[in-house]
């Protein structure tokens, strides 16, 4: 047999009753083997004892490698989902976008507002923000500040920018496991860019709205089935909350530079099918997109193939006077 860190997969699925598990067979669209390593019964009790008794979602370090760990109970018993997550961040140009989208993206690193990622669960909505994040840090530096429950990529530490200076991120856990409170605090320090790993509550949409319209780079990302469902689960959360849902409209319309929505195709080697929209950064021109987004009546289908057309034939999404 083999060991734990020697075997390639994504995730591992536990059966805890049973101490069986499960990994993707690598052959077929969604089929899964049974998977035996000499070390599994020291894995298996390491992401059994790191349940704190509360929280479902946490992390673990097995032999060097970080493990983000999700516990559920089913009627039969308790299983194990341990995703694999890797050593380093990685470079946003290795990650399958079109590299006339990652220009774009990287060429948003100035402005500010909310760069909203979506897609179902596994995905690599974290992957692409947490990447994105740390090209921002290495071109431009300044501060960023990531809040996430639990932290999956190493972002913390300081990064030397091409242009000179520093860059700098700290990542935090919720306070307390309350996601707005985190985020105003987050403010209080002056970041030039957040990192929030997933809005799914009400305060943390509401506050990652207020953070996308006061002059910071917001960077999120949310369960969601397309670009336009996306805005609409953001707007939903917040209006959950403390404010109203024209208010929330209002404040995504203002605060939002983009929304992507990305799915892994393929067997084996999976590439990210991607759709996007964006909404011009110089907020002193009109755009259209800000402008449906505001009325609340999301009718955006031609706004995403016109975009897309244009940026895969390298047109100017914005020009002067658009």
């Amino acid at each position: 047999m083999t060991t734990i860190t020697e075997t390639k997969f994504s995730d591992i699925y536990i059966l805890a009753e049973s101490k069986k598990a499960y990994i993707p067979d690598r052959r077929t669209l969604n089929a899964l083997m049974e998977f035996q390593a000499d070390d599994f019964d020291v894995f298996f009790n390491t992401v059994v004892q790191a349940f704190d008794g509360q929280n479902s979602s946490y992390s673990i370090t097995y032999e060097g490698i970080l493990y983000r760990i999700e516990r559920s109970e089913g009627i039969a018993g308790i299983q194990y989902c341990a995703r694999k997550m890797p050593s380093q961040v990685p470079s946003v140009n290795i990650l399958g976008y079109p590299q006339e989208l990652i220009k774009y993206l990287l060429a948003l690193r100035r402005s500010s507002g909310l760069i909203l990622c979506s897609g179902p669960t596994g995905s690599g909505k974290t992957t692409t923000i947490s990447a994105l994040l740390k090209e921002y840090l290495i071109k431009e530096g300044g501060f960023a500040y990531t809040i996430e429950d639990p932290n999956e990529h190493p972002l913390d530490g300081v990064y030397e920018a091409e242009g000179g200076g520093f860059g700098v991120c700290r990542q935090t856990t919720p306070i307390n496991g309350i996601w707005g409170e985190s985020l105003k605090s987050a403010l209080r320090s002056r970041p030039r860019y957040i990192l929030v790993g997933e809005i799914r509550s009400a305060d943390a949409a509401s506050e990652v709205l207020r953070a996308a319209t006061s002059g910071h780079l917001v960077l999120s990302t949310i369960h969601a089935n397309n670009v336009t469902d996306a805005i609409n689960s953001v707007v939903k959360y917040a209006a959950a909350g403390d404010m109203s849902e024209e208010l929330a409209y209002d404040l995504f319309s203002r605060g939002m530079l983009g929304v992507l929505h990305q799915n892994l195709v393929g067997v084996g080697i999976k590439k990210p099918d991607v759709s996007y929209l964006f909404a011009n950064p110089n907020t002193s021109q009109g755009d259209q997109v800000r402008g449906i987004i505001k009325g609340g009546n999301l009718n955006l289908s031609t706004a995403i193939e016109t975009q897309m057309t244009r940026l895969s034939k390298g047109i100017n999404l914005f020009p002067q006077g658009d």
